[in-house]
């Protein structure tokens, strides 16, 4: 299985860094799977529909149609129907706006994450949904991966993608891990933002990570277990997040 690593978004409110929309594209024998969608072509066509003011201002949304998945997937050769399935670390706007551009997806996503989708906590757009995903969510899991409890998730043949609970930004945020090769890559979503807070507590960035949590002391300590993942299984295991544009590799390929 061939790992690609896409852009497909950026935020960008000043006076913060430009941020990313860091996605994976999994290529195997089967089909496609993405890991998160990042902006959506029908947020980019109809973004105060879609997104509203208030929140493209607050987290500086930029809309770049040739950013989005679908046209990054279609640059690589392929077609939306080519992506039979989707993997959320979780449902924010600008991880799931891609979501209606690949509607016959499986999309996976935590039992936890689906709750809360489905009970309608604001922080999550409706409209984003309305096309009606193929919901696939998975519950607690007795496998354990580096300590870290491992939601095994059915993508075919040759393909090792487990979900890893690393709740707090949202209550059933997750990592997602990928085996490539002899080692992992771990997709830590939005349990942090930039690479700088593996290594501190007091960037800037952390005030705004703690505001967005919907449980701070549960994103602490999911926080607290990637410092030991990078610190006692490097290279075995290969962190990124989502939004710092510093971790994407040189070849974007893998």
């Amino acid at each position: 299985m061939k790992t690609r690593h896409l852009n497909c978004g950026t935020l960008h409110a000043p006076p913060n860094p430009r941020a990313s929309c860091h996605c994976l594209l999994l290529e195997g024998p089967n089909g496609l799977a993405l890991v998160d969608t990042g902006i959506g072509l029908l947020d980019v066509r109809d973004p105060l529909g879609r997104i509203g003011r208030g929140l493209i201002d607050l987290a500086g949304f930029q809309f770049d149609e040739a950013e989005t998945a679908l046209r990054r997937v279609e640059a690589l050769g392929y077609r939306a129907g080519d992506v039979k399935h989707v993997v959320l670390t979780h449902a924010d706007p600008d991880h799931a706006g891609g979501l209606a551009d690949f509607p016959h997806a499986a999309v996976h996503v935590s039992t936890e994450e689906h709750a809360a989708l489905a009970g309608g906590n604001p922080r999550y757009l409706p409209v984003q949904f309305a096309h009606g995903p193929r919901w696939v969510p998975h519950p607690p899991s007795p496998r354990r991966w580096f300590g870290l409890e491992a939601r095994p998730l059915d993508l075919g043949p040759g393909a090792e993608v487990l979900l890893v609970p690393l709740f707090g930004h949202t209550l059933g945020h997750c990592g997602v891990a990928v085996r490539a090769g002899d080692r992992w890559v771990l997709h830590v979503g939005d349990a942090y933002y930039l690479r700088a807070e593996l290594d501190r507590d007091d960037h800037p960035v952390s005030a705004l990570a703690a505001l967005r949590a919907d449980d701070n002391a549960r994103r602490v300590a999911s926080l607290a277990e990637l410092r030991r993942l990078a610190r006692d299984h490097a290279p075995e295991v290969a962190l990124f997040g989502y939004h710092d544009f510093t971790e994407f590799p040189p070849t974007r390929a893998e």
